[in-house]
């Protein structure tokens, strides 16, 4: 059995009287969990509040007020690649991630994510994320290592300040030899809830995609995201019929299966440059992962 050693964070959202009970938000919200489990759970003492008191089956579901818990697997996969920090300093650490890996701890990972490996590696129990890349992409990841000075970092992020380049292959051509694009969409969870989909609506996603090479059957591609949407560039590439190569989800869902480590999505977050609103200098990382090309 792995046990987080962190809480994870849920909030319970607005809702309508009568409001459910704390047990059937959680069964709700993680239907993979069984609400048996969460009961047992509450009972143990292991779901919190935001005072970090135990909650018991009788305490009233707040709308907008934050649950901790902590995430529980029978058995967690192990990835056989590891990570490597790039750059640290008292404000930011900054690490590449290999494919396969999550960021956080998420489904069935706990100790096997980012996150928590870097924490044990460098001791900083209060490192957090400033944003995120999905489970099966590499790449660039920056973190906070100082809480006095998070929120600074993470309003670049809220306010588009930081400039981001990702790279892609696709087994996809393109007609011309030399094409770029700007997306701009609106992307919302579909079915099933992991997956997103462009649907009409106000524009929340938006990228520029630039074809740079053909060659051996395939397409590269630089990729610059303005925006952050779960995703995003994957189902944008999609969407211009150049799904990215090994992606089990777009353009079509692929079955279920065990990780394929011999085929990693061919999607890697290759550069990250922003202006540091402590030191007032340009950051610039550069990951040194490279794709199959």
């Amino acid at each position: 059995m792995g046990i987080s050693k962190h809480p994870s964070v849920v909030t319970m959202p607005s809702a309508e009287h009568p409001y459910p009970s704390i047990l059937t938000f959680l069964s709700r919200r993680f239907p993979a969990i069984s609400s048996e489990i969460w009961e047992q759970r509450i009972i143990d003492g292991k779901v919190l509040d935001e005072n970090s008191r135990q909650i018991s089956l009788e305490s009233k579901y707040t709308p907008l007020k934050r649950i901790f818990y902590f995430r529980e697997v029978s058995a967690e996969p192990l990835i056989p690649f590891a990570e490597k920090i790039l750059f640290i300093d008292d404000e930011i650490l900054v690490a590449c991630k290999p494919h396969f890996l999550p960021v956080t701890p998420g489904g069935r990972y706990v100790d096997e994510c980012l996150l928590n490996r870097l924490r044990r590696s460098t001791g900083i129990e209060d490192l957090a994320p400033l944003h995120r890349i999905d489970r099966e992409t590499a790449g660039i990841v920056l973190f906070s290592v100082n809480k006095k000075s998070r929120g600074e970092y993470g309003t670049l992020f809220m306010n588009g300040h930081v400039e981001k380049t990702y790279q892609a292959v696709s087994a996809c051509l393109p007609l011309q030899e030399e094409a770029s694009w700007e997306i701009e969409n609106r992307i919302e969870r579909g079915e099933p809830w992991f997956r997103m989909k462009a649907v009409p609506g106000n524009i929340n996603a938006r990228s520029s995609i630039n074809l740079v090479e053909v060659k051996s059957g395939m397409a590269r591609f630089n990729l610059g995201p303005r925006t952050g949407k779960t995703h995003q560039l994957r189902l944008h590439m999609s969407g211009l019929g150049f799904g990215i190569l090994n992606d089990r989800y777009y353009p079509e869902l692929q079955d279920e299966s065990e990780d394929n480590f011999d085929t990693p999505l061919q999607l890697v977050a290759k550069v990250l440059r922003f202006k540091d609103p402590i030191t007032g200098r340009t950051r610039e990382f550069i990951s040194e992962r490279e794709l199959r090309w």
